[in-house]
C-alpha cells in the first residue's frame, strides 16, 4: 500500500556509482520509466563514498546521490533504496571500503565493537540524506533496505537456535535507521530459500524487517554456469522455480517481493565477448517474468535494468570489466527486444490496477484442454477480475501448444475462445488472459489477447491489446454491440482479419493478428488497438505528469519510433509535445492523444501530420544524419616501469617501507617475511610494485620461489636486476599464484651490494562476504639454493598518495600503482613532449620484450547537437603470428599482456586476452568529450620475453537523434594533470 493504494511495484536496478556521469542519470532513468517500470532500486556503496577512514564523501561528481532522489520524484518513479552496508554487487570486497579488509575492524557484519563503529558514521550520513526524499515526506522512496542477502539469523533453523552476533547486528541496523528519522518499511533480500532470517511471520526473533524479500536467479547468475550449481543444482535452460512454498513458510502475510530477479547473469573473466544473452534473453524476459505472477509474486525488481561498466578495479575477481548483466538497457546505453520484451509486462502491470490485490484460487493443467499446459488463476477479491498465467506446464519446453481455456466470468464459467479458433503458446512464452478487466468505465470479459495498456482520452477508452502475428485472438467488450475497422490514410489498416459478433449487450471480436497495427472502434466510443509484437515493441504510454501510479486519463498512446521518454499537452499551442529518441530508420508514429491536441511537436519540431481520425494522428519522423569518428593517432610512447632499473631512486612519496612484523589477519605471512600484504599499507587498487633487496657473497642463491595472492585472474611479472625472470600470467579461476622463478638468466652481484627484485602485481580485488578480509599481496617470498639468505628491505608503491590522495571526481578504484599512473600520464593537459613518437601510419601498440610501456593520444571530437552518438574503443591482441589478425612488428608477438584503457583519465578498460575478456569497452558522454579534445591513454604489460602487441581502435555503435543534451558541461567531471603528480614518480 503506498498513500492508501494498492501498487504492483516493478522495478529495476541501477548503480549510480557504476555510472559516474550524473548528467545522464536522467537519461537511463527516461528509459526506465518509458519501459513501464513504476521504481526502481539503487545500492549505495560505502566502498565509493568512504574510501578514506573518516572522509564521508557525497558531494564530488558522482558521489552526490541525492539527485537521483529528486529525478525520482520529477520522474514519477518510485524508489527503493539498498545502503548496505554490505551490497556485494559483484563488487570489490562486496561494497565494503577495503581499508576495512585487513581484520583490524573485528568480524565483519556481526555486533563486534570495531566494526559497529566503522558503518555507524557512513550509516548515519546515508539515511540523513535519505530522509527527506522518503515518501512519508513528501519524497518518492517507499523502501530501505537493510542489509544484503545476508543469512545467518540461526545457528540451528530446525531448533529455533538464534546466532546473537548477527541478529544484533540487523536490530542494531535497523534502531539506527529508524533514530535517523527512516520511516518507510525496511526490507531485506534473502539469498537463496534455504536460511529463513529475519522475517517476523517465521519467528518473533531479534534483527526482524517489516518485508522480507527473495533474490532468484534461476538461469544462473553468471555466463559461468558451475558458479551457481550448489545452489541452484544443476542447471536446465527455462526451468522455473517453486516460490508459493517457500514465501508461504517464510513470510504469508506480506507480500511476495523479489528485491532481486534475474534481468541477466554477468560476465566473469574469461567468459564470451557480450555475455551470455542467449538463455536470458526476450523469451526469458517473456516466461520468467510471468512465471513470477504466475506464482503471485506481487513485487518485483530487476537486477539489473542496466548494468553499465566496471571502471577501474570496481569489480571484484568474479567478474570482468562488462557489467552489462545482460539487461534490457545494454552498456552502451542502448535498449534492443529485451527492453521492449520486459516493457510489455510492466505496461500491462502498471495498468492492471485489479493485480495489486489477488488471491490464487488453483493452478495445474486442469484449465486448459491441453495437458501440456498450467495454468494459475489469481482473482482479485474485491471486484472478481481474474488473471489466468498459462505456461508450458515443463517450463523447458518450447513446443507450439494451442488450447482452448476454462475461465469464470460475471457471466458465468466458459470455454475460450467461443467462436473458433485456440490460444497459442508457441515456444519459450507465457501469457496472462484476463478476465473481468476494467478499463475506464468499460469491462473485458474475456480476452485471448493480452492486454498491453490502456488509456482513457476525452472520456473514450482505447484499450491496447497484442498477439505474436499469425495467432488468432478473441475479446468480448460488455456494454458494446458492433464495430468497425478505423480508417487510416483513408483505408483500413490492413494488419488483422476482424470479425464482429453482437450480443445481448456485448459485441464479440474475433481476428487472426497479421503484421503491424489494426485500430477497431465499438459503437458505445471504445477503441481497441491491436498490435503485432512487433508492433508492440514500439508502443509507449508516455504520462502527461509525474504520477507514479500513471492514472488513465493521463497518459497519451504513440506507436513507432525507438523511444519515446516524455509527453506534455501545451494547453496555450494546442501541441502535444512529444520527446524520444529515433534510431537509423526514417518511421511513421501514430499518436493517440486528446482533441485539445490539434498539433504533435517531436523533440521541439512541429511535425507535418500525413492523416488525422479523431484522436488519431500519424506523422513521420525522418532517420538522424550520420557520424565518422576521427582516427585514433598519432601516438606517443614511453616507458613505464623504470622501478626495474639498478639506480632507480625508490625514495620518493609513491613508495612505503613494508617493515611490520604481526598482522591482525589470520593469514599470518610466511617465516623470515614480513607483512607484505598490501592493504596493511593504505594500497588496495590496480597494480602494485614491490621492490626488494638482498646481498650475496659466495654462493648466492639460485631462485626465488613466490606466493602470491591478487584474486581470480591476476598476474604478476618478475625481475632481478634489471633482467626479466618470468611471469605468473594468470587464470580466469585462480586468486593465487605460486611459482618458482630462476636466476639463471641474471647476474647477482657477490661483492655485498645489493640486488634488487622487483616484482609488479595485478589486484583483481577482493573476495566478498566474509572472505573480504582475505589479503592480497605476497604470503611468501624465500630465495632458494644452498645458502640461507633473506631479503634485507621490502618497499610497495601503490597509487599515487594511497588513501590520502584519492581522486575525488573519478574516484577511488580509477588508478593503480603503475609509474605512468602515479606520475598521472593517463590525464587530461600531462606534459609528454618528450615522449618517443610512433609513425603517424603505426596502427598497433606494441612493447619489444618483458615491460610496461604507455600510450597517449589527443583526439578532438566535435558531434553535431542533437546526436547521441555511442563509441566504444575495442581492444584486440593476435593470439599467435599465425592466426593474427594484423600484421606483428616482429617474430614472437603474442597476447600475453595485460593493458588498461584510460579516456581523459578514467580507467575504462581492462584487456588480458590470455585470460580471455570483454574486447568492446562503451565510454559514455561526460567522459568523453563530444565538443573538445579527448586524451587516450593505454597501459600495455608484456608479461613475455618475446614482447607483446595489440591494436586500439574505436567504434561508433549507434547513432540516434535525441531530445536528450550530449554536449552537456562535464568539464568538471575531467580535472587535468597537476605537476605534484611528478612527486609520486
Amino acid at each position: 500500500m503506498v498513500n492508501g493504494e494498492r501498487l504492483f511495484v516493478f522495478s529495476g536496478e541501477f548503480h549510480y556509482w557504476r555510472y559516474p556521469v550524473p548528467e545522464l542519470w536522467k537519461d537511463l532513468l527516461e528509459k526506465i520509466k518509458a519501459a513501464g517500470f513504476n521504481a526502481f532500486s539503487i545500492y549505495n556503496s560505502w566502498a565509493y563514498h568512504e574510501a578514506t577512514l573518516g572522509h564521508l564523501d557525497f558531494k564530488s561528481g558522482a558521489h552526490n546521490f541525492t539527485s537521483i532522489m529528486t529525478m525520482a520524484k520529477d520522474l514519477g518513479l518510485y524508489m527503493i533504496i539498498r545502503p548496505g552496508p554490505y551490497v556485494n554487487a559483484e563488487s570489490n570486497a562486496g561494497g565494503f571500503p577495503l581499508w576495512l579488509t585487513t581484520g583490524a575492524y573485528g568480524e565483519l557484519q556481526t555486533d563486534d565493537p570495531k566494526y559497529t563503529a566503522a558503518w555507524k558514521p557512513y550509516w548515519q550520513k546515508v539515511s540523513e540524506l535519505t530522509k527527506p526524499h522518503l515518501i512519508t515526506r513528501g519524497g518518492n522512496v517507499i523502501l530501505f533496505q537493510i542489509e544484503n542477502e545476508l543469512g545467518g539469523q540461526w545457528k540451528n533453523i530446525t531448533a529455533r537456535i538464534g546466532n546473537p552476533p548477527v541478529q544484533n547486528y540487523m536490530q542494531a541496523l535497523e534502531d539506527a535507521a529508524r533514530d535517523n528519522g527512516i520511516d518507510v518499511p525496511l526490507t531485506h533480500n534473502a539469498p537463496n530459500m534455504f536460511g529463513y532470517s529475519w522475517s517476523k511471520d517465521f519467528s518473533n526473533a531479534t534483527g526482524n524487517v517489516d518485508v522480507i524479500g527473495l533474490d532468484s536467479y534461476p538461469s544462473c547468475w553468471s555466463c559461468n554456469l558451475s558458479e551457481c550449481t550448489s545452489t541452484n543444482g544443476e542447471y536446465v535452460a527455462y526451468q522455473t522455480a517453486d516460490y508459493v512454498g517457500y514465501f508461504g513458510k517464510q513470510s504469508p502475510t506480506q507480500p511476495n517481493f523479489m528485491p532481486e530477479f534475474q534481468g541477466g547473469s554477468y560476465n566473469p573473466w574469461g567468459g564470451p565477448e557480450g555475455g551470455c544473452p542467449n538463455d536470458i534473453g526476450a523469451d526469458f524476459a517473456n516466461l520468467f517474468y510471468r512465471d513470477l505472477i504466475y506464482q503471485r509474486v506481487t513485487a518485483i525488481s530487476l537486477y539489473m535494468a542496466f548494468g553499465g561498466t566496471n571502471w577501474g578495479w570496481l569489480a571484484a575477481p568474479v567478474v570482468a570489466s562488462s557489467y552489462d548483466y545482460s539487461s534490457p538497457i545494454s552498456e552502451n546505453r542502448a535498449i534492443g527486444s529485451k527492453y521492449y520484451e520486459t516493457k510489455l509486462l510492466t505496461l500491462f502491470t502498471r495498468t492492471a490496477k485489479d493485480l495489486a490485490k489477488t488471491e490464487r484460487l488453483g493452478n495445474g493443467t486442469s484449465y486448459s484442454n491441453n495437458p501440456a499446459i498450467t495454468v494459475a488463476e489469481l482473482r482479485n477479491p474485491d471486484t472478481n477480475a481474474a488473471f489466468y498465467v498459462s505456461r508450458h506446464a515443463h517450463t523447458p519446453s518450447g513446443s507450439k501448444e494451442t488450447f482452448k481455456l476454462s475461465v469464470k466470468t460475471s457471466e458465468g464459467a466458459l470455454t475460450i475462445p467461443r467462436n473458433g479458433g485456440a490460444i497459442t503458446i508457441n515456444g519459450h512464452q507465457s501469457k496472462i488472459l484476463v478476465t473481468d478487466f476494467t478499463f475506464g468505465n468499460k469491462t473485458l470479459l474475456y480476452s485471448t489477447a493480452e492486454v498491453l495498456t490502456y488509456a482513457v482520452i476525452d472520456g473514450k477508452e482505447t484499450l491496447v491489446m497484442w498477439l505474436p502475428a499469425g495467432e488468432t485472438g478473441e475479446f468480448v467488450v460488455k456494454g458494446a454491440k458492433s464495430g468497425k475497422q478505423t480508417p487510416v490514410d483513408g483505408q483500413e489498416i490492413k494488419s488483422a482479419s476482424v470479425k464482429f459478433d453482437a450480443g445481448k449487450d456485448s459485441v464479440t471480436v474475433s481476428y487472426t493478428q497479421n503484421a503491424g497495427m489494426t485500430a477497431v472502434d465499438l459503437d458505445d466510443g471504445t477503441r481497441v488497438v491491436l498490435v503485432d509484437r512487433s508492433a508492440a515493441y514500439k508502443f509507449w504510454v508516455p504520462t502527461l505528469s509525474n504520477n507514479p501510479l500513471a492514472p488513465e486519463n493521463d497518459t497519451v498512446l504513440v506507436q513507432g519510433p525507438y523511444l519515446v521518454r516524455t509527453a506534455e499537452l501545451n494547453q496555450n499551442t494546442k501541441t502535444l509535445e512529444l520527446t524520444g529518441d529515433i534510431d537509423s530508420n526514417a518511421t511513421a508514429i501514430y499518436v493517440f492523444a486528446p482533441k485539445a491536441a490539434s498539433s504533435v511537436s517531436w523533440n521541439g519540431k512541429k511535425l507535418c501530420t500525413v492523416a488525422k481520425n479523431g484522436n488519431l494522428i500519424k506523422a513521420v519522423l525522418r532517420k538522424p544524419t550520420g557520424f565518422q569518428l576521427p582516427s585514433l593517432g598519432p601516438w606517443k610512447s614511453a616507458d613505464s616501469l623504470p622501478e626495474i632499473s639498478l639506480d632507480y631512486d625508490a625514495s620518493s612519496e609513491a613508495w612505503v617501507t613494508a617493515n611490520k612484523t604481526t598482522t591482525v589477519s589470520s593469514f599470518k605471512p610466511a617465516a623470515n617475511n614480513p607483512v607484505l600484504y598490501v592493504d596493511e599499507y593504505g594500497i588496495h587498487y590496480g597494480s602494485h610494485i614491490y621492490r626488494a633487496t638482498f646481498a650475496t657473497t659466495s654462493s648466492p642463491p639460485t631462485g626465488v620461489a613466490l606466493n602470491i595472492t591478487g584474486g581470480m585472474a591476476f598476474g604478476y611479472s618478475v625481475w632481478l636486476n634489471e633482467k626479466y625472470i618470468g611471469s605468473y600470467l594468470g587464470l580466469s579461476y585462480a586468486g593465487t599464484g605460486i611459482t618458482d622463478f630462476s636466476f639463471s638468466n641474471a647476474t647477482l652481484t657477490t661483492d655485498g651490494k645489493d640486488n634488487v627484485l622487483v616484482v609488479v602485481m595485478d589486484n583483481s580485488g577482493h573476495d566478498q562476504r566474509a572472505a573480504a578480509v582475505n589479503p592480497r599481496g605476497i604470503y611468501n617470498a624465500t630465495l632458494a639454493g644452498t645458502s640461507s639468505y633473506t631479503f634485507s628491505s621490502w618497499k610497495i608503491a601503490g597509487t599515487a598518495g594511497r588513501e590520502s590522495n584519492i581522486d575525488p571526481v573519478r574516484g577511488p578504484w580509477n588508478e593503480g600503482g603503475l609509474y605512468a599512473e602515479r606520475i598521472g600520464a593517463h590525464l587530461p593537459g600531462f606534459p609528454d613532449s618528450n615522449w618517443t613518437a610512433l609513425p603517424s601510419a603505426a596502427k598497433t601498440l606494441s612493447v619489444p620484450d618483458a615491460g610496461i610501456k604507455v600510450f597517449r593520444t589527443v583526439v578532438p571530437l566535435h558531434v553535431p547537437a542533437g546526436l547521441d552518438v555511442s563509441i566504444s574503443f575495442r581492444l584486440t591482441a593476435p593470439e599467435t603470428n599465425s592466426s593474427s589478425t594484423f600484421e606483428p612488428t616482429a617474430p614472437g608477438y603474442s597476447n600475453r599482456l595485460r593493458a588498461l584503457l584510460f579516456v581523459n583519465g578514467y580507467q575504462y578498460g581492462r584487456f588480458n586476452p590470455y585470460i580471455g575478456s570483454q574486447i568492446d569497452f562503451p565510454v559514455p558522454p561526460g567522459v568523453l568529450d563530444y565538443d573538445g579534445d579527448n586524451t587516450i591513454a593505454v597501459t600495455v604489460w608484456s608479461q613475455s620475453a618475446e614482447g607483446a602487441e595489440m591494436k586500439v581502435e574505436w567504434n561508433v555503435d549507434y547513432v540516434h537523434a535525441t531530445s536528450y543534451d550530449m554536449r552537456f558541461d562535464a568539464a568538471a567531471l575531467r580535472p587535468g594533470w597537476e605537476e605534484e603528480r611528478l612527486k609520486y614518480a
